[in-house]
């Protein structure tokens, strides 16, 4: 448990320094497979225990869900919105609701945080309408 801990927190901290370097243009991200992505085509997440313009993602979730945060501030508008975390870093938010990555995502296009325990969700590109349907897997491997 320590170990995946520890890799998630690497993980984490490489996908930050990585994630955002590429940020550049009218807004932090792009379509990657039908869902938006950071620039390097990571996918980005939505938790739904947040609540408009504040994560409620700390501790162990951030090291799970890693925020994406903000290289370049000058990029914010439109649907895209800057939060403030409780530990004072910059993360992104699209219509309100902060950004994250997920720790078992492997490589650009990977989905796998979609849906977990019914409350993480990938966000449909402007190609795609969300639906309402109800997830079919509700276990989450991360406790969140």
């Amino acid at each position: 448990m320590k170990r995946s801990i520890i890799s998630a927190t690497l993980f984490a901290a490489a996908l930050a320094a990585t994630s955002v370097a590429g940020v550049a243009r009218a807004n932090p991200t792009i379509e990657n497979n039908g869902v938006l992505a950071n620039r390097d085509g990571r996918t980005l997440y939505t938790f739904t225990k947040d609540s408009a313009g504040k994560s409620n993602c700390s501790g162990g979730c951030i090291a799970a869900w890693p925020a994406f945060t903000v290289a370049n501030p000058a990029l914010a508008g439109g649907d895209f919105t800057i939060v403030t975390r409780d530990d004072g870093a910059q993360q992104w938010a699209f219509k309100g609701q902060p950004l994250y990555f997920f720790a078992g995502d492997q490589k650009p296009g990977d989905v796998n945080g979609d849906k977990q325990g019914g409350v993480w969700f990938v966000i449909p590109g402007a190609q795609k309408a969300r639906t309402s349907a109800a997830p079919a897997n509700t276990q989450s491997t991360y406790g969140y």
